[in-house]
């Protein structure tokens, strides 16, 4: 229906571009443009907004996501000018602010993941916790404690409204802040599990990661990973987590979580460490 109401403005090619650079996040679609169509890009975002029925707002991503507060920069092309909306995910309910907090819809299949592997009674450290989703899919499900960290305030504010909308079996506890700091004060040899979804900084991050997990915990170590052929990616993954590492690390899995560019994948290594 959207490639056939795109038709009469745009080729059969640009539909298909322009369509896979669409996310739908409960009232709101963003659009990633290219450069060639931008001069098209209010006639895009009112087909957009008659053509998908429950939008509400139509906006163009004008910057990637960036910053220590991870945002982007966001222009209205049709419809209301409001970012912020509620998203649905595996019978979970989310406020989410998609200018002024992380998130994205694409990972949604890696929230059901580490979900589903977390056992009832562990405690998660969370180092780059956004509006909390991972935090909150995990204690849905499971009676265990986790600790949801992020510097930026208004995703840590999201967070508490979202620990708030749903009825947890487990824990979440929002924390705002610099990681590396409120691990170093109170969260030393605390997870059983952390999590460390900032892969184009993780290695920044890798030693505090370590400090937060028990002996014998396991850390989900997200990283950007160039690979001519996709199969290779995961393997290359492991190879630059060990390359990186200072501690004893046994390689439990490792996969690709999405591509993010030609020949670029985000990929997600877990591994158990012994200290």
């Amino acid at each position: 229906m959207l490639k056939k109401s795109l038709e009469s403005i745009l080729t059969a090619h640009e539909s298909e571009e322009l369509i896979s650079a669409f996310d739908q996040i409960g009232e709101i679609i963003i659009v990633r443009i290219p450069d060639a169509l931008l001069p098209k890009k209010k006639l895009i975002g009112e087909t957009l907004l008659k053509e998908v029925k429950i939008v509400k707002s139509v906006f163009y991503q004008a910057s990637p996501v960036e910053g220590d507060f991870r945002t982007r920069n966001l222009e209205i092309l049709a419809g209301e000018d409001k970012t912020e909306t509620e998203y649905k995910e595996f019978g979970c309910r989310f406020i989410v602010d998609v200018a002024n907090a992380f998130f994205s819809p694409r990972l949604s299949t890696e929230r059901e993941r580490i979900a589903n592997l977390i056992q009832d009674g562990e405690t998660m450290v969370n180092m780059f916790a956004g509006v909390g989703m991972f935090s909150i899919m995990a204690a849905k499900k499971k009676k265990c404690t986790v600790f949801s960290i992020d510097i930026n305030p208004v995703a840590s504010k999201l967070c508490e409204k979202n620990i708030e909308l749903n009825k947890l079996v487990g824990k979440v506890i929002s924390i705002n802040g610099n990681t590396s700091q409120i691990i170093d004060k109170k969260l030393q040899d605390t997870a059983d599990r952390t999590l460390m979804l900032l892969p184009e900084r993780s290695d920044e991050f890798l030693e505090s990661a370590i400090k937060t997990t028990k002996d014998g915990g396991i850390i989900h170590y997200y990283s950007h990973i160039h690979a001519d052929k996709k199969s290779d990616a995961g393997k290359l993954s492991e190879k630059h987590y060990l390359d990186v590492t200072s501690i004893k690390s046994e390689i439990l899995t490792s996969k690709i979580v999405r591509p993010v560019g030609p020949r670029y994948y985000q990929t997600v290594v877990d591994v158990k460490i012994s200290k």
